[in-house]
């Protein structure tokens, strides 16, 4: 990863873990909620657009995306 160590796979599920906890924890107030809820609709409605895709597998791939890059930094 350009410009800074890339996290080992524990540290980074670990990041995830935590993420998610606060997130369950602190609802809308968590700052991660918004953002992730955000990747989650636009993978949703890429879902209802592509043919394979549906929507639940959308928004699941797009809210993990948003997830993955915030426990990488």
């Amino acid at each position: 990863m350009p410009g800074g160590d890339p996290k080992s796979g524990g540290e980074l599920l670990g990041a995830a873990y935590d993420d998610v906890k606060g997130m369950l924890r602190g609802g809308m107030e968590h700052p991660a909620t918004k953002p992730v809820l955000a990747w989650g609709a636009m993978g949703a409605l890429a879902g209802a657009v592509l043919p394979i895709v549906s929507l639940p597998l959308g928004f699941v791939v797009g809210a993990g995306y948003k997830l993955y890059k915030r426990a990488s930094k």
